[in-house]
């Protein structure tokens, strides 16, 4: 039984320590341009049937609930919480924001397809439409030598006003992409995801359409992260972990008494 005791408590420990890691996460990136916090999920381990319900506990009875012990606990994994940041006007015409669902599509070293929150772009040396890293945002658009004012619409137009013309030029369209199930993207750091399996194939369309969001020139969105939530929970967690870490020390010495005096 002590060992037993033992065992699931440290299960407890464990768990609230992951916990506790993802909490650190999201308040580390409470500043960091798109950031979707993330929510740790647990669930029971195993358990052990002692006494199955409607057992015979007589010949002529049979016990009403029985005697079923749990193993403890485990995370079962972490969920992103995809709840619209708040936008900050910037007034940089490369800033973008999306304000509703769907993502920044980008090409990554390799060729690889990333999917990103965090509009905070730039204009490459060749006038390529780029993210802080160089990535080309896509589908690509290149910005005319000369240009003087850049304009983009809520559904991701883009045009550009060069010396001579009284009247701006289209140069492109930004396209926001989704998936049939965003949850199951992959993050890979600096504020990127990737398709999965889970996620389902990528479905490119026009921003303010088929339920995507609207594009925000000149805007940037915030973290979704809550600094008096994540506080809560890390207090709470902090008292779970002190309520594992004491049932360790009370079965260690129920233990040790049992040593001595028996």
């Amino acid at each position: 039984m002590g060992s037993s005791a033992l065992h699931i408590a440290r299960t407890g420990i464990d768990a609230q320590d992951t916990r506790m890691r993802v909490i650190s996460n999201n308040l580390a990136n409470v500043n960091t341009t798109g950031f979707k916090k993330d929510r740790a999920a647990f669930e029971t381990l195993a358990y052990q049937v002692v006494t199955a319900p409607g057992a015979a506990s007589t010949q002529e009875t049979k016990y009403a609930t029985g005697l079923n012990l749990g193993t403890g606990v485990r995370v079962q994994g972490t969920s992103r919480i995809t709840t619209q940041g708040s936008l900050q006007t910037t007034g940089n015409s490369l800033d973008l924001a999306l304000d509703g669902d769907g993502l920044f599509q980008v090409q990554m070293p390799g060729g690889q397809l990333g999917y990103t929150r965090a509009g905070n772009f730039n204009r490459s040396a060749e006038g390529l439409l780029v993210t802080s890293e160089g990535y080309q945002v896509m589908p690509g658009i290149t910005i005319p030598e000369g240009t003087t004012s850049i304009s983009i619409g809520e559904d991701g137009t883009v045009s550009a006003t060069v010396p001579g013309q009284t009247e701006a030029t289209q140069v492109g369209q930004i396209q926001v992409a989704s998936f049939a199930n965003p949850a199951g993207l992959t993050s890979i750091g600096s504020n990127y995801l990737i398709e999965t399996g889970a996620s389902g194939a990528v479905n490119l369309g026009i921003a303010g359409q088929d339920g995507r969001g609207k594009i925000r020139q000149g805007m940037l969105e915030g973290s979704n992260v809550n600094v008096v939530e994540e506080l809560v929970d890390m207090i709470e967690t902090q008292r779970a972990y002190e309520v594992n870490s004491k049932m360790i020390s009370a079965t260690d010495e129920m233990l040790k008494y049992v040593n001595q005096n028996i």
